[in-house]
């Protein structure tokens, strides 16, 4: 009985902390909104403002709570690819891929963050020169970009597609995948991310004309475009062209501080640059091995990230999430039991007010049909008797004398006394006119057209046009003019 009772306080405990958030989800939730508002207004979380402290609480605290509940996954979602921006801005790409991952796995159907969440991923593995998997996870982002309805985004992918195929010098892929988009999109900033695309194509494939052609391109649209001038400059320096690459790297160290640019930019003044001296040559060696030296540390940690990433696709799915989802499935199904137990018990108890109503809704019903049958014979009482009286007064004589034909409201309380106030009824509610309540009265009587012509002093020619006439004021017909006078106005 006591472990009963357990169980059941256990359950009530459960129920609980599912049906309560706590306060430092809803803490966690108020900071996720603020880095989502700045990332609106193009800025970044615990870079520009915020504390990333913070950040990497609510991280870790919706990592913790989105295992039990899955109203949560769209948040952590968020708070993963905001925590992961902020890491990898501070250099450490194995703690962002690793919030990436986290991601990934954590349920979310909004499909935009998961975009950007992959095209990360692929970001990290371009950096680490795994350009396949980069295509891999440029693919997945554009398919989520795909599924939220966002073509623009979905485009910039297929372009980075574009770029890992360029990079493994599959020319011809490149060149229909380019072509795809370009047959698609109007976007002049996808447009001009293909000519960068295409020049890195040909660098690679050793097609220096066409990477000067398609580079110079994009400097006629932006002459600060480091990556094209750094394109250009490169491929000078591969066709033997050493002043214009030398020119071209000093124009990308003017304008970049990436670290990327600088250090082949720099590679290119030490080959290249003729015009320097001993001295000149040593300071850009020696800015260019320093350079050197951060780009392999950096590209340990993006390797290490990558290794993360290849983990994670190998590993088998983890199902905690499911096993804590049939936990609480059990627990709502024994909650749901007793509900329906006390449910049951209430559905009996209705189900015997509801005999109960039934009886005396037959019990109704029979006396319904009881009135029913007692108004019809009545009704039928009366007709009869109306007929009876219609065919006694049906005489010129009979009508001349016992209704008082001449003495027009003698008649009328004649008639009303004799055919339940027929007369009275014709004039307040159906605002007849003399003739036409005695045509009412005659037709009543079952008189022809030349004994109502006789009476009435008209022609036999006439009596038809105002039968039709008054028939029309009742709403029905000649022929039917005598049962409407009996059912609608006799006797209503």
């Amino acid at each position: 009985m006591h472990r009963k009772y357990y169980i059941l306080y256990l359950l009530l405990l459960v129920c609980a902390f599912t049906a309560c958030t706590p306060r430092s989800i809803r803490e966690a939730q108020s900071i996720v909104a603020q880095a989502d508002s700045l990332w609106h207004e193009g800025k970044q979380y615990g870079v520009d403002e915020g504390d990333s402290a913070t950040l990497a609480q609510a991280y870790e605290t919706f990592g913790k709570y989105s295992v039990f509940s899955i109203q949560f996954s769209d948040t952590y979602a968020h708070a993963c690819y905001h925590y992961g921006k902020l890491l990898r801005a501070k250099d450490d790409p194995v703690s962002a891929m690793q919030a990436f991952i986290a991601a990934t796995h954590s349920r979310a159907r909004d499909y935009h963050i998961l975009g950007r969440v992959y095209s990360n991923m692929g970001d990290i593995c371009h950096l680490a020169g795994e350009f396949p998997l980069a295509y891999d996870m440029y693919e997945r982002s554009g398919d989520m970009y795909l599924r939220n309805g966002d073509t623009l985004l979905y485009y910039y992918d297929l372009n980075n597609m574009a770029y890992e195929l360029a990079e493994q010098r599959k020319k011809e892929e490149t060149l229909a995948m380019l072509f795809r988009i370009a047959k698609t999109c109007t976007d002049n900033d996808v447009l001009d991310k293909l000519l960068e695309t295409k020049a890195r194509l040909y660098l690679n494939c050793k097609q220096y004309d066409s990477t000067l052609y398609y580079a110079k391109q994009l400097l006629m649209k932006d002459t600060c475009y480091s990556s094209a001038i750094l394109l250009a400059a490169q491929a000078y320096s591969f066709a033997g062209n050493g002043d214009s690459a030398s020119l071209y790297a000093k124009m990308v160290l003017a304008l970049s501080n990436k670290l990327y640019e600088t250090n082949n930019a720099l590679y290119i003044l030490t080959q290249d640059d003729k015009t320097k001296d001993i001295d000149g040559v040593r300071k850009a060696s020696a800015k260019r091995a320093d350079s050197q030296k951060l780009i392999e540390k950096h590209r340990s940690k993006v390797s290490q990230a990558v290794q993360l990433l290849e983990q994670d696709l190998e590993y088998a799915p983890n199902f905690q999430w499911l096993y804590t989802m049939i936990v609480i499935v059990v627990i709502a199904g024994i909650c749901l039991g007793i509900y329906v137990s006390h449910k049951r018990k209430k559905k009996e108890l209705l189900e015997q007010k509801i005999d109960i109503l039934e009886q005396a809704a037959c019990t109704v019903q029979e006396k319904h049909d009881a009135l029913k049958q007692s108004y019809l014979s009545e009704h039928k009482r009366i007709v009869e008797e109306i007929n009876n009286r219609c065919s006694m007064l049906r005489t010129n004589e009979s009508i001349k004398k016992t209704l008082a034909w001449r003495n027009y409201a003698k008649m009328c309380h004649v008639v009303d006394k004799q055919f339940y106030l027929l007369a009275s009824k014709l004039c307040n509610v159906y605002s007849l006119k003399d003739t036409e309540v005695r045509i009412c009265i005659l037709t009543l009587l079952e008189c022809g057209n030349d004994q109502m012509a006789e009476l009435l002093y008209k022609s036999h020619n006439s009596i038809g046009t105002l039968k039709r006439r008054v028939a029309n004021k009742l709403g029905t017909t000649s022929r039917e003019m005598r049962n409407y006078l009996i059912d609608n106005v006799c006797l209503k």
